[in-house]
């Protein structure tokens, strides 16, 4: 089941459009508003506008949500056995510990679905993200790192715009959460020997 793809978490066409493509439906709404009467012409103004900040804000992520939702049923029904599934902001690590396969979804390129025997996974770890020192210490990102085909993949179990102390209870729960990643890629890894 494995493929040898090169990984690629950069579809550039899909970025774009799904960047720009929402700008330049606005543009074209509002030049189209410029040419119509007052009303239908504020009408296709707003439409425009609104479009573009509905997608932005919550339309492009759900789209992107189907599509992982529809790449892991088909990893499912290949007989990819789902035993941890982890989604992130910019990623979705699924771990088959049945069969020692990791499968990886990138937020922008969905379309792909990439899968590798766990074994070739190096320097799987856990980042707990802390700087300063003493009473000062905090983090703001608690992540588990690993390198397949040579490139390096972070998936984040915390993030924040603010630093929190060590001991708050997000970063303990981002480092539980990273910790028992990193053991089911080890088993899956040892599995897959």
């Amino acid at each position: 089941m494995e493929n040898t793809e090169r990984i690629q978490k950069i579809n550039w066409f899909y970025l774009f459009l799904n960047t720009l493509g929402p700008a330049v439906f606005m543009v074209g709404m509002i030049a189209l508003g410029v040419a119509l009467p007052q009303q239908f012409g504020l009408l296709c103004a707003f439409i425009g506008f609104g479009g573009a900040v509905l997608w932005w804000s919550f339309l492009g992520h759900r789209q992107y949500e189907k599509k992982r939702d529809h790449r892991i049923n088909a990893l499912t029904e290949q007989g990819f056995t789902c035993n941890h599934i982890f989604h992130s902001e910019g990623n979705s690590l699924i771990v088959d510990l049945a069969h020692g396969q990791v499968a990886l979804i990138f937020r922008w390129n969905p379309g792909k679905t990439y899968i590798r025997p766990a074994s070739t996974l190096s320097d799987v770890h856990v980042e707990d993200g802390r700087s300063g020192g003493g009473p000062l210490a905090g983090s703001s990102r608690v992540s588990f790192l690993f390198r397949v085909d040579g490139i390096k993949i972070r998936v984040n179990t915390f993030t924040s715009n603010r630093r929190w102390r060590m001991d708050s209870d997000y970063i303990l729960t981002g480092v539980s959460k990273a910790d028992m990643m990193v053991e089911a890629l080890r088993s899956a890894g040892a599995k897959g020997r």
